[in-house]
């Protein structure tokens, strides 16, 4: 059967967000490009590995998601780590920054993705894990992995 097409079509994933991370509450914001960045992402060059976000003075920052340039610009190319602002609405925003001064909690972007041809990132309000955190979660996949495994034998 067929799901539902929303119109979503992911661009990239941080998947060492969820390992590095306790994601506590998740928010959808916009993010506001140039023209090149948009047809860099739409052929998938997008990192963000290091990426983070913040909130200065009642609006949003996504910092470090590297934008690999355009392979068809031309001198008006646009920078690959610029500070790209965030779109949220002003109640997100007072609630974001209440919580991100709270120690501890960081903003995260946990994945970029176009939604009816608008790019979107999905920012995760995180707690960061501690060393027997993460040595359960490596257990815990190790174990998925082997019920899958024996469950594919059979």
């Amino acid at each position: 059967m067929k799901k539902p097409d929303d119109g979503r079509r992911s661009v990239a994933k941080n998947r060492k967000a969820f390992f590095e991370y306790s994601v506590l509450e998740k928010f959808e914001a916009g993010i506001m490009l140039q023209g090149t960045e948009v047809k860099s992402l739409r052929d998938g060059k997008l990192n963000l590995g290091d990426a983070f976000a913040t909130v200065d003075r009642g609006e949003a920052f996504l910092h470090n998601a590297h934008i690999g340039e355009y392979t068809n610009g031309s001198y008006s190319n646009h920078e690959p780590l610029r500070r790209r602002k965030l779109l949220l609405h002003r109640h997100e925003l007072d609630k974001l920054e209440g919580k991100v001064e709270q120690k501890g909690l960081t903003l995260v972007p946990l994945e970029v993705y176009f939604l009816r041809g608008k790019a979107k990132v999905e920012l995760g309000l995180c707690r960061g894990k501690q060393a027997h955190d993460k040595r359960h979660a490596i257990r815990d996949r190790d174990v998925g992995r082997e019920v899958a495994r024996s469950l594919a034998e059979d």
